[in-house]
């Protein structure tokens, strides 16, 4: 049963991992800067994901725990998405200064989330996005496969091991916002890794995904549209 059980689990994590890895790899073209290809194919695929993972989560008892508010939960999440934007500002103004060629990394990236005047005119649409994609990848990677890993590994280091797959699948980005002259573009990746790890905690912490939920879209709000680290903001 044990090893059935680690095979079942397993080629759930095969296919979550080459699902969002090859969406990663084709919505993070250059081709689909700032248009709703980057939406339509990264989004479609986390989106069906997590609705698979919501339809378990039911089918055990554990989606209504995982999604319902309580009190708190709005104050902890922006305490945790302030501290990730803290930490973004942070990073941003001492690895990747103005005058280093690392700022074709940001400049990259940002390029390809789109034009500030175009997302302020479909602002509405944004933020409905920004919404979607946060619950969709909380219920993924903190609810499905953090579930997966300590049916496996047990429930003290799955969520680290979540954090460090929610970044791996994120390695094609490296070569879609690669810049001529810095290089490589690992921006996406570490961003992947540390706010894996903070809404692990968060999820951990509270044995909900709502903080999380609410952290997760307050930072994307932050550092796509109000604060953005390169570039004017919207």
């Amino acid at each position: 049963m044990g090893i059935l059980g680690d095979r079942y689990q397993l080629a759930w994590l095969v296919v979550i991992t080459s699902a969002v890895a090859a969406a990663a790899g084709f919505a993070f073209r250059s081709t689909y800067a700032g248009s709703v290809g980057l939406v339509a194919i990264y989004g479609g695929v986390t989106c069906a994901l997590a609705i698979a993972g919501a339809i378990r989560a039911w089918r055990d008892g554990e989606l209504r725990e995982w999604l319902l508010p309580k009190s708190g939960d709005f104050t902890r999440g922006f305490v945790a998405g302030g501290f990730l934007f803290g930490c973004a500002y942070l990073f941003t103004r001492f690895v990747i200064p103005e005058a280093s060629p690392r700022v074709g990394w940001l400049a990259r990236t940002y390029l390809q989330i789109g034009d500030p005047t175009a997302l302020r005119e479909k602002v509405f649409y944004v933020s409905a996005f920004i919404c979607i994609i946060a619950i969709a990848e909380e219920v993924l990677w903190r609810g499905l496969v953090t579930t997966l890993f300590a049916e496996m590994l047990g429930s003290r280091r799955a969520w680290i091991f979540s954090a460090l797959l929610y970044s791996l699948v994120h390695l094609p980005t490296m070569w879609m916002l690669a810049d001529p002259k810095a290089g490589l573009n690992p921006l996406v990746v570490f961003a992947a890794l540390g706010c894996g790890l903070v809404w692990g905690a968060v999820t951990r912490w509270t044995g909900r995904l709502a903080p999380a939920i609410i952290s997760h879209a307050l930072f994307d709000w932050f550092v796509v549209m109000t604060f953005r680290l390169w570039g004017p903001s919207v």
